[in-house]
Order: C-alpha cells, then sequence, then structure tokens
C-alpha cells in the first residue's frame, strides 16, 4: 500500500528531471512507498525524452497535457491519475529539498484532523526584488483572506486529495491552498522549509504577472470561501 503521490510539474526543466528522481528515490525509498508522477506541461525542450528514459521506474508515471495548461492544471491532472488519497507538491526546479517531504508528511500523520500542511521558504534563495515582492503580495493576500500563510507560494505541500478536488477549479488555484483549506473549516499547519538556489532552468513566472492575477485571484477565492459558509 502506498504513502503517499508526489505529484511535480513540469515544463521545460530537462536538466533538473533526473537529479530530482535520483534524490527523491535516495531520501525516500528506504523510509516510504510512494509513486512519482510528473506531468508535463508540453515542455519544448527534451523533457519528454529524459521522463520516457525513467519509465521503468517503479511507481513512476508520466501525465502529457495535450496542450501548455499551466501549474494548477498540471497539478490537478497529475492528482486525477494518483492512486493514494495524500498529495505531495513540489515544484521541478530543484529548489525544493526533498528530504523536507519526510518533515512535512510527518506531520501531516501526527495528527488526523490536519488536511495540509505546507511548506514556509524561511530563506529564499531568489532575487532581492522577487523576494520583496513577495513579501508584499503574502502580506495583502494574508490579511485579506485571513489564512495565517506567510509563503503561500511553496511548492511543498501535503494535503487531502479528497477534499482538494471538492474545491471550485481555476489556474492558480495551487497558491492559494491554505486559504481554502482554512476558509472550508479544515486544519492547516505551516512547516519551515529549505529553499535551494535554481541552478540549471530559468523561473516560468513573471512578476508583474503574477501580481494582477494574484489581485483577481484574491476576490475570487474570498467569494469562493463566502459562498461555502452560506451552504
Amino acid at each position: 500500500m502506498l504513502d503517499f503521490s508526489i505529484v511535480i510539474p513540469i515544463y521545460n526543466e530537462n536538466e533538473n528531471i533526473e537529479k530530482m528522481v535520483d534524490e527523491i528515490q535516495t531520501v525516500l525509498s528506504s523510509k516510504y512507498k510512494y509513486e512519482l508522477l510528473f506531468v508535463n506541461d508540453c515542455s519544448e525542450d527534451e523533457s519528454s525524452i529524459t521522463l520516457k528514459r525513467l519509465k521503468n521506474i517503479n511507481n513512476f508515471v508520466v501525465v502529457n497535457n495535450k496542450s501548455n495548461l499551466g501549474q494548477s492544471h498540471s497539478i490537478l491532472n497529475g492528482i486525477k491519475y494518483s492512486n493514494t488519497n495524500v498529495i505531495v507538491t513540489m515544484d521541478g526546479d530543484l529548489q525544493n529539498n526533498p528530504d523536507d517531504i519526510i518533515k512535512l508528511f510527518n506531520v501531516y500523520k501526527s495528527n488526523e484532523n490536519l488536511k495540509l500542511v505546507s511548506g514556509i521558504r524561511k530563506n529564499r534563495k531568489d532575487n532581492t526584488f522577487k523576494k520583496i515582492s513577495s513579501i508584499i503580495a503574502n502580506s495583502i493576500r494574508s490579511f485579506i483572506l485571513k489564512d495565517k500563510c506567510t509563503d503561500t507560494g511553496c511548492g511543498l505541500k501535503v494535503f487531502d486529495k479528497e477534499i482538494f478536488l471538492t474545491f471550485p477549479f481555476f489556474e492558480g488555484i495551487h497558491r492559494f491552498l491554505p486559504a481554502l483549506f482554512n476558509g472550508y473549516g479544515f486544519e492547516v499547519s505551516f512547516i519551515n522549509v529549505d529553499h535551494r538556489h535554481r541552478i540549471f532552468g530559468k523561473s516560468k513566472y513573471g512578476t508583474f504577472d503574477r501580481l494582477f492575477k494574484g489581485i483577481f485571484d484574491i476576490i475570487r477565492i474570498r467569494k469562493i470561501i463566502r459562498n461555502n459558509k452560506k451552504k
């Protein structure tokens, strides 16, 4: 029986994939039973070739999006293929440390009332402008949504699959999971995690694009939570 499913969305992360798989196997294989689901969001590099080469690994699943759908849709597609109710998400850029999966999963399993454990990157290895803009965005979001989360953008999370699938879906939902779980009345916990420098590839997000979309999504999330409370 599998302990959890790890869902990793990727877009042009060919240079990171094999090292990530090696790290995850080294850290987890002697301790847990898990499946590893890579969701290829129509990468234009050789990511698909690398994933095919790794397909014989036990419990290794590749989900190929038919078009470029974005991170949230990729996570959703991976979850739909998963075989457990405990989902672990992490980014495909090697900035998340697989060691932290153990930390988050142990906290998650220690309390049956916990439905989401989310990582908090205390020492982010990003440029100064990106860190400052993130602090501002997180402060605005947390003030409006009262989700008590100081780093909603951290990709490393452990959560309940069935609950996630009840939320109204939209592209960008992965950044608002703490607010949604909390807003729907479920217990949430936050754990400090490691954050590493990106060595290969480039960030896929534009700061200003995320800022304006984030404001719209905050309004959307507040409405979703309010509608749920009226039921």
